[in-house]
């Protein structure tokens, strides 16, 4: 979910996250109390960290999110109440559950209408420009290629062990927003441009982000061997493909 549609739809955020995810587990609960135990994966987000000032993000890090005020962390907030909620079903009845949290996972179909950076870079360059970048650009984020992260998800779903915990789930190679649109243009289309819009301009007046984003992997190399097989640049060319059918 894009920053973008949490700015403008804070209450169907909260709702999305948490409502259906408690349907589904009280399905599965009445399964498993049943004797027929499915497993599930749940799909959570590198959002629940929310501001935490470590600069490389583990599993077992603290979730430090911003004022009620801010409604950007309202999405990892809730994400939080959906990963409690599973590791309670894990708790108390021994549930098979596995739970990801994924860094800027993006794909040759991904859209980037509700703030998707890598998407809306790619289109503007296939268009001629500008690549409009948020505040300075400093921001640093990671990028996963959607393959590698679903090759993570079956293994980890296979793997007994993985039952019950949490993973990072992504890149580990942090890139700046404006070393990335750069690298964009010369791949797509050197003869665009970008140009900086304010966080105020492109979402709200109290909008609030975080400056860095990179998760450690340690634990899902450790418990399935993960590495990630598409660089940054497969993935702008895989993106860039998509958006040229």
């Amino acid at each position: 979910m894009g920053v973008a549609l949490i700015a403008k739809q804070p209450t169907q955020t909260i709702h999305r996250n948490i409502f259906p995810t408690q349907l589904l587990l009280n399905e599965l609960t009445r399964q498993h109390h049943q004797g027929r135990a499915i497993p599930l994966f749940l799909a959570s987000t590198s959002e629940v960290y929310g501001k935490n000032p470590k600069a490389v993000w583990n599993e077992g890090d603290d979730l430090v999110f911003g004022a009620t005020t801010k409604p950007r962390w309202s999405y990892g907030a809730s994400k939080a109440i959906d990963e409690f909620l599973c590791l309670a079903c894990v708790r108390e009845y021994g549930m098979k559950i596995v739970i990801g949290r994924f860094f800027n996972v993006v794909g040759p179909r991904q859209t980037g209408a509700y703030g998707m950076v890598l998407p809306r870079f790619v289109a503007a360059a296939i268009s001629g420009g500008p690549l409009i970048v948020h505040d300075d650009g400093k921001q640093e984020r990671c990028f996963a290629h959607v393959a590698d992260v679903v090759s993570a998800i079956t293994t980890l779903m296979q793997t007994e062990a993985a039952f019950g915990r949490i993973y990072n789930i992504g890149s580990d190679q942090p890139i700046s927003i404006y070393d990335m649109a750069r690298r964009v243009i010369e791949i797509v289309n050197p003869a665009a441009t970008i140009e900086f819009q304010s966080y105020a301009d492109a979402y709200d007046h109290d909008f609030e982000d975080v400056r860095r984003r990179v998760p450690d992997l340690t634990r899902i190399r450790g418990t399935i061997g993960f590495r990630a097989m598409h660089s940054l640049d497969d993935i702008i060319r895989d993106v860039w493909r998509g958006k040229a059918r």
